[in-house]
Parts: structure tokens; C-alpha cells; sequence
């Protein structure tokens, strides 16, 4: 694993691929740790790349993984090491899966299952991208923080002010500055801050890394409300994404999602991750936790 104490800070996108880049303890066997930047839990796109990376460390180096299936059982803890324990179930001619399970304190917080495919040609086709504005004429999170930050809850100021290997632009902020109900559906450019290797499984796992992002959020469009909300308790429960066309991470990503159903306190959400040049990339699926808390 990278060394922590270099003498040059790092930045938020080094520190996040020395974070993806696990400890070998054993045969199938891997270690991970979280960043220790104050969050109570661990930020479940973080588990859910480390899991892939420790799933490509068992793969054959031409095969690629094209689907995960997740699901979140309990909170991850910051503040120790994370075990991944990878079981090989099939090696086939073309395809290979692995099921990776994710220990800490004795217990599963976590598991996924990953297919891996070789590379072969065949039909090919996809949905037009919507047509929003481009990420150049929104602003930027430094100008976000300035124009909205200032009389923001501290939740939503903390969150904003994090130094983060993704900068997210969404086209609308109305979200952010109403309670009003809104369609649930949103337009969000995301982008790497700094350069991610030019290696496929690192490019897929922080493509993994911020497909977590703002799902929740968009299942509670519908009831003019935000996971800062106090009075709702969120999180993330299943996670599922398929991976269509590689690509090198470095220019900005549209994350165009909508939620078509909340129900049961849950929220399922819906996503498309396309390239500037409307290039669908991954698609992505979650449910998640969006509990009302009971009133004291």
C-alpha cells in the first residue's frame, strides 16, 4: 500500500487511489482503510470500489468487470481496517465472477458479487444523452460555496467544503435552496479531480467511487426534502451497476438519474453516466433507506 506520511500532501485524488490500492494479506485476502476525514460511517461508493479492486486482484489480466450486484448490511467503521475476502466462484473461457465479502469487527458489513468478461465485439447501441447545459457555463464548487455556503446548515457545509477527488456541478440547485416538491429526476457533471491511472480496474473502481453519489438525494426530490434532513434517517441498502464502454476518467461525466418509486421507506433511484460527448458509459441502480425518523 502507498505510504501515507510522504512529506508532500497529497492530493484528494492520490489519497483516494492510495485508499483503492489494497494490502495483500493471503490468497484471496485484502485489507483496506478509510480516510480519516471525520465521518461518523464509510462512504459506501468507498467499499464498494475497494470490493472491485479486491475482485480484479483475482482475474486474469484481460477480463474486465461489465456488472456488480451490492449490498450494504451495516455501517462501515473509519477507524480500523476493512477485510475483503474474495471467493473465486467460476473461471470460465469468457467470463469470471467473484463474490467478495467485506469484514470488520468480526462481522459482514458488506457484500458483492462481480462478473468479469474478455473484451469481444458485437451489437452495439444506446440511448440518446439528455441535452443540459454544459459543465463550463455552471459554478463551480469554489462559487457554489461562496453564493450558497454561508447561511447553508452546517451538514450541508461540511459536506460542500471537503476537499474531494470528485467535483460534482448539478445543473439545478433548487434542490439545495427549497423545500419545494420537485420532479424526481437530476442532471449532475462529475469529474475527477487529478489524474486517475490509466489502468481499467482503477478507472472502474472510482467510477464505482462516485456512482454513490447523489442517488439518495434524488429520491427525496419528489418530497422537498434532502438527506441533510435531521428528521430522516438514509442509507444507502442495495447498489447494483453495469459497466458498458471503458473510459480514462479524464474530463467531465454526466450522471443524468431519476427515481421512479419510494415506497416502505425506501428509495430507488436510477442512473447514466455518460461521456461529455454522450457516450453512455455505466448505468446504475440503487435502493435506499429514507426513513422518517419518529418524533421525540
Amino acid at each position: 500500500m502507498s505510504n501515507d506520511s510522504d512529506p508532500i500532501e497529497k492530493s484528494a485524488m492520490q489519497k483516494l487511489i492510495a485508499t483503492l490500492d489494497l494490502e495483500k494479506l493471503e490468497e484471496n485476502l485484502f485489507r483496506g482503510t478509510s480516510p480519516q476525514i471525520g465521518w461518523q460511517r464509510v462512504f459506501g461508493g468507498q467499499v464498494i470500489a475497494q470490493a472491485l479492486v479486491a475482485a480484479c486482484r483475482t482475474v486474469e489480466a484481460d477480463r474486465f468487470v461489465h456488472s456488480l450486484h451490492a449490498y450494504f448490511m451495516r455501517p462501515g467503521d473509519p477507524s480500523v481496517p476493512i477485510i475483503y475476502q474474495v471467493e473465486r466462484i467460476r473461471n470460465g473461457s469468457s467470463f469470471n465472477t467473484r463474490r467478495v465479502v467485506a469484514i470488520q469487527h468480526g462481522e459482514a458489513i458488506f457484500s458483492m458479487s462481480a462478473s468479469f468478461q474478455i473484451e469481444e465485439d458485437g451489437y452495439d447501441h444506446q440511448m440518446p444523452a439528455p441535452k443540459v447545459p454544459a459543465p463550463e457555463t455552471l459554478l463551480s464548487e469554489s462559487q457554489l460555496q461562496e453564493a450558497f455556503l454561508a447561511k447553508a446548515p452546517p451538514m450541508i457545509r461540511k459536506y460542500w467544503q471537503n476537499k474531494r477527488p470528485i467535483e460534482i456541478k448539478p445543473v439545478s440547485l433548487a434542490h439545495y435552496i427549497s423545500n419545494e416538491k420537485l420532479p424526481p429526476n437530476q442532471d449532475i457533471w462529475v469529474r475527477a479531480v487529478g489524474e486517475v491511472p490509466d489502468d481499467r480496474c482503477f478507472q472502474a473502481a472510482v467510477l464505482a467511487y462516485l456512482s454513490d453519489m447523489t442517488l439518495l438525494d434524488t429520491s427525496l426530490y419528489a418530497h422537498g426534502t434532502t438527506i441533510f434532513d435531521p428528521n430522516i434517517q438514509v442509507a444507502s441498502l442495495d447498489h447494483a451497476m453495469w459497466f458498458h464502454r471503458p473510459c480514462k476518467l479524464d474530463d467531465w461525466l454526466l450522471y443524468t438519474q431519476d427515481s421512479p418509486s419510494a415506497s416502505g421507506a425506501r428509495g430507488l433511484t436510477r442512473g447514466s453516466i455518460m461521456t461529455r460527448d454522450g457516450v453512455l458509459i455505466a448505468s446504475v441502480t440503487q435502493e435506499g433507506l429514507i426513513r422518517k425518523r419518529a418524533n421525540d
